[in-house]
């Protein structure tokens, strides 16, 4: 009896053996398989990041988080491979994440237009940039917010995720800035003589570019003025300095050749 039981246990494990044992076999080829094609996968994501130039402290947390999300459909397709129901387990991790993700909506949102901003650079640390109506020098960028400087000397912390979806004026990504000024003159002025004044004017400015030249044209009508576009150009790091000084200048030159800028009169009226 034992003889006949013993044999019944042999051939039962040799029935489960050749049963699984091609199942087991490659679920454990492809487990390693997979664990080195992940390895290769994560170096290829990390060289690409640092041919995109990605920010240096951007790059771990990017492949971890690569190596992390291959390694559980990994770990998910072996299980499965062996007859373990996965169907449960993804659920819940799904339900899992979404409960994470609408909690931390905010957050992921900045968080995305982190990396995005990090990853296709429209702006760098250094930047003179306008989004969302505020004007600044970046100063820094993290995954959640990009920091400004504003010409006031305040901190401006802009979330990314607004950033990401709004438009960005990046004044430092071209080499070479026009300076906007408008002057008005009076209506009874010569205005050839007065374009060709600011012209000389503005060529006497320091930095400003010789190329392309200042422009000097009638902007529009005032209720008391011809008002004047004067465009000088200048280097981006050169902005300010030439704004400045090409304002001193309109107002010198004008001056010094009898050109009347309209003001307010107040009127005595005597009794």
């Amino acid at each position: 009896m034992n003889d006949i039981n013993l044999e019944a246990l042999v051939r039962y494990g040799k029935d489960t053996m050749t049963e699984y044992l091609p199942g087991i076999a490659a679920a454990i080829v492809t487990l390693i398989v997979g664990w080195w094609a992940i390895g290769k996968i994560n170096q290829l994501f990390k060289r690409f990041l640092e041919l995109r130039e990605v920010e240096i402290t951007l790059v771990p947390f990017l492949s971890s988080l690569v190596n992390f999300g291959l390694k559980i459909m990994l770990l998910v397709s072996v299980a499965a491979m062996l007859g373990i129901a996965t169907t449960s387990f993804v659920t819940v991790l799904g339900a899992a994440g979404l409960a994470i993700g609408l909690a931390l909506q905010g957050s992921l949102s900045n968080f995305a237009g982190g990396v995005l901003i990090l990853l296709f650079k429209p702006f760098k640390v250094g930047d003179l940039i306008e989004s969302d109506g505020v004007l600044g020098v970046v100063q820094s960028i993290t995954v959640l917010n990009t920091i400004l400087t504003t010409p006031a000397d305040n901190t401006a912390i802009l979330p990314n995720g607004q950033v990401a979806n709004s438009k960005v004026l990046n004044y430092t990504k071209e080499n070479n800035r026009r300076v906007d000024l408008t002057v008005g003159i009076g209506y009874a002025e010569d205005v050839e003589k007065a374009k060709k004044v600011l012209v000389e004017a503005m060529k006497k400015v320091p930095k400003v570019l010789e190329h392309p030249a200042p422009f000097v044209g009638v902007l529009g009508f005032g209720d008391s003025s011809v008002d004047l576009a004067v465009r000088p150009h200048a280097l981006s790091t050169d902005y300010w300095d030439v704004y400045f000084a090409a304002n001193e200048a309109i107002k010198v030159a004008l001056d010094e050749n009898n050109i009347e800028i309209p003001y307010p009169h107040q009127v005595e009226i005597r009794k």
